[in-house]
């Protein structure tokens, strides 16, 4: 047997305790069950398993403490239970990242979800840590590399940089994010599937990533059907496997999909707890369990690598000012807005660039580049404020030369958005100064022209 093997042997029995606390069941009241006889020893947040007369065995998480009762929220319905069933007390919920994680799929608890053992790793990690301290962090670093033009260009994503996918449901949030998993600089990818679906869990496996994604990748998932605790869990064990990864140095992207469910298990479980709603129906505490998380990813100590988060968000009724967006726009380094228009004239991803912000910008461009970037939001906006005139036809050529510029550009602008990067940054630049430079030199009113650059820029 290989010393890596009975190294993990080794971490799985030490995880085992001979001796644990007994209480029993006092009470159901609605989706909560009371249990009496752990004063003393249970602990908030401790893992307990009901076991019925019968052999039915639930498992659940204490969630508030009272001086002789421990309130027990299920992981599934308590149907089955009965008072006096026994309730035994296990420790907090940790999981043990390894490195053999690696091209695996595992659920919030460190357990095999493709039908292969997993083996623990050396270290125990508790699900919610702090984040490294802030005068020892070091600062965002270099511009990378993302395999798409616009974000290689306008919306630039740096090491440790923290971003959010805002949009609502069926935009193409988990198909951009594929996308970035695929081809985005990283020496680990970190997926958290947070309520998905779960006839779509192996095929984003398989078809979203493919067999070259998930060799560099670990997806953490908790499906929609699955109780609050483990898809609130789910977002904390997947960054608990970045931090992993962090610590030995190693550069992780972090993709969440998505951030808005793990707030609504949040309100689920903290509801259930005695809190009451305050914002909007979410509670006091959704904010810093929000914050808390972010904060988490991001530039790391000095002999630690970075986590660079890509967080999705979705919106409801494209309302931006929900409460969940609104509290991670102001936690976030930046935000990229997909539009259900754009989806729906057919052009992928569905980046709303003129209300998509990058907040590395500009240290991460150069004086020439930053001048590009401005050049081209300036004629998108010019176009955008006078779209439904020039599309009515009640604009004539010549009258404004910013907007004829604007027109001009805007076909190859809007396509140089969807368009993927299979070169480098400098080569994204190059065409989109190659785009700006011919909108400026074209005549107005020549769709010959037009057309022809359009045909030349996308070859």
């Amino acid at each position: 047997m290989a010393v890596t093997d009975l190294t993990a042997l080794k971490n799985e029995i030490s995880t085992l305790e001979p001796v644990r606390s007994v209480g029993r069941v006092s009470s159901v009241e609605g989706t909560m069950v009371q249990v009496s006889g752990l004063a003393g020893a249970a602990r908030l947040g401790d893992r307990v398993r009901i076991v019925s007369a019968s052999g039915q065995c639930v498992s659940g998480e204490i969630i508030r403490l009272a001086e002789q009762v421990a309130s027990v929220l299920p992981d599934e319905a308590p149907v089955g239970i009965s008072l006096r069933d026994r309730v035994i007390l296990g420790r907090d919920s940790r999981i043990s990242p390894a490195d053999s994680w690696i091209g695996r799929i595992v659920d919030p608890f460190g357990r095999s979800l493709d039908g292969r053992p997993l083996l623990k790793g050396p270290r125990a990690r508790r699900l919610q840590t702090a984040p490294p301290p802030p005068s020892r962090r070091r600062a965002l670093g270099g511009r990378l590399e993302t395999g798409m033009a616009v974000f290689n260009t306008m919306l630039p994503l740096v090491r440790g940089q923290r971003i959010g996918l805002f949009a609502g449901s069926g935009v193409g949030k988990s198909q951009l994010l594929a996308t970035l998993g695929c081809n985005m600089a990283a020496d680990v990818v970190v997926f958290a599937l947070i309520g998905e679906r779960g006839r779509e869990l192996l095929d984003f496996a398989r078809n979203g990533l493919g067999s070259e994604g998930m060799k560099r990748s670990v997806i953490v998932a908790a499906t929609s059907d699955q109780s609050p605790l483990l898809r609130r869990q789910c977002a904390w064990a997947a960054m608990c496997v970045a931090e992993h990864f962090r610590d030995q140095g190693r550069h992780v992207l972090f993709l969440a999909d998505s951030m808005t469910r793990f707030a609504e298990a949040h309100r689920e479980v903290a509801v259930a707890a005695g809190e009451l709603p305050a914002l909007r129906g979410f509670p006091a505490s959704t904010a810093h369990m929000l914050m808390s998380i972010c904060e988490r990813a991001g530039p790391g100590e000095v002999d630690q690598g970075d986590i660079t988060a890509v967080l999705s968000v979705l919106v409801a009724g494209s309302d931006m000012d929900e409460p969940i967006s609104d509290i991670l726009r102001g936690v976030l380094d930046g935000h990229v807005v997909m539009d259900r228009q754009i989806a729906e004239r057919g052009r992928y991803p569905a980046i709303d660039l003129l209300r998509s912000v990058s907040r590395s910008l500009p240290a991460a461009a150069t004086d020439s580049e930053n001048a590009l970037i401005l050049q081209a939001r300036s004629l998108l906006g010019s176009y955008q404020s006078s779209e439904t005139m020039v599309r009515a036809g009640l604009y004539s050529d010549g009258s404004d030369p910013i907007l004829d510029q604007a027109i001009r550009a805007w076909p190859d602008l809007d396509s140089f958005v969807a368009e993927q990067e299979s070169q480098n940054t400098q080569h994204s630049f190059d065409r989109l100064a190659l785009i700006l430079r011919r909108a400026t030199q074209s005549q107005p009113g020549s769709s010959s022209t037009k057309q022809t650059n359009t045909l030349q820029v996308r070859s």
